[in-house]
């Protein structure tokens, strides 16, 4: 096992919030301190847990404090459960919590894997003979998510006002992502990057994408490309999902391809994901990509290996590879063995996957 030349500390914001997220997180929190006892003390983890959410919001109109960025920025990364419960409305627990810290701390690369568990049964006939790995780079900040627009003109009564919503593209905002995009496809076997609009019918925005995607892939002449508009790439992920490497799109459409990609490794449970600020300004944010889930949380019965694989983004992102590796092969033996939550088709818990993961860990 490789380790750190130096002891590191790294001081890690958890913030639970609602539903399932308290439970895998708790998950996430033991796996991660476990690897860090086993390191020889080459690593810690010191964590502070915010209690933000919506029942922070019941109790105070608030989703989270007005200073709470402050409070998180000093901190090495934020490790995120699930925002959302029905007492109140998505929009105002996604934008006063998750989307406010992703856009004030410019989290611009969102990455989300698409990974292929064994003894995990997917809907794909592909899956049963080909090896599937891919992931979805979102554009993070803009996009359709810049939340530019409004609502006018209720004045006029009854059946009268007008919604703008305003998607915002920008070059730079473009580019940065396309470029990370390609980066990221030199570090895998099959290095293609898969870019994906609508620019046939959005023809200003997405044809300024398109356009960028053409004068940014001769700068990597080693790494294949592609232009595939968002319709037929949905077609192609269950169609032909072996020809996808790196799959880079606007937020919307990422946002759907990357729960679609979920959805044919078997469920939402397992997707993990990372929001990041590569330059390191500010914390990124690591999360699994399943909502808050009402209908089971308390029941223990989460699926937690989408945050767990989160929790193995956060340690790629802290220069720890090998123990990254380690805990995704030990999810990997945990889901080989048929420990697996009722999301996938099992009766395990979220407390039997932990353990399951952290026998494969100590073996």
């Amino acid at each position: 096992m490789s380790a750190p030349h130096a002891p590191r500390t790294f001081r890690i914001a958890a913030i639970p919030a609602d539903g399932v997220g308290p439970e895998v997180v708790a998950a996430g929190r033991t796996v991660l301190d476990a690897l860090a006892a086993r390191s020889g003390g080459a690593f810690a983890f010191d964590w502070t847990e915010f209690p933000w959410g919506c029942g922070y919001y019941e109790k105070t109109g608030l989703m989270m404090p007005e200073d709470g960025l402050d409070e998180l920025a000093d901190y090495d990364a934020l490790y995120f459960g699930a925002v959302g419960w029905p007492s109140v409305p998505d929009h105002v627990s996604l934008w006063g919590l998750r989307l406010r810290i992703c856009q004030n701390f410019d989290q611009w690369a969102n990455v989300r894997p698409v990974r292929f568990h064994p003894g995990v049964v997917s809907p794909l006939r592909a899956a049963d003979s080909t090896e599937l790995d891919w992931v979805v780079v979102r554009e993070n900040s803009e996009g359709e998510y810049a939340g530019l627009g409004g609502r006018n003109l209720a004045g006029r009564g009854p059946g009268n006002e007008v919604a703008l919503q305003t998607a915002l593209f920008t070059e730079r905002g473009c580019e940065r992502i396309l470029r990370f995009a390609f980066d990221l496809a030199r570090t895998r076997s099959e290095q293609k990057v898969s870019s994906v609009t609508k620019s046939n019918a959005q023809q200003y925005g997405m044809v300024l994408w398109d356009e960028l995607f053409a004068r940014v892939a001769p700068d990597y002449p080693d790494v294949a490309t592609e232009s595939v508009l968002v319709d037929a790439m949905s077609a192609k992920f269950v169609l032909h999902p072996e020809d996808l490497s790196v799959v880079v799109a606007s937020n919307l459409n990422a946002d759907i391809l990357s729960d679609l990609g979920s959805a044919l490794a078997g469920s939402l449970g397992l997707a993990a994901s990372a929001n990041l600020n590569p330059e390191r300004r500010f914390p990124s944010m690591f999360e699994p990509v399943h909502g808050s889930a009402p209908d089971i949380a308390g029941r223990g019965v989460a699926n937690p290996i989408g945050a767990l694989g989160s929790a193995a983004l956060m340690l790629d992102h802290f220069d720890l590879p090998a123990e990254a590796a380690r805990l995704r092969a030990a999810l990997d033996a945990t889901t080989a063995a048929g420990v697996l939550t009722p999301d996938v088709g099992g009766s395990a818990g979220t407390d039997d996957v932990v353990g399951a993961v952290l026998d494969h860990l100590a073996g």
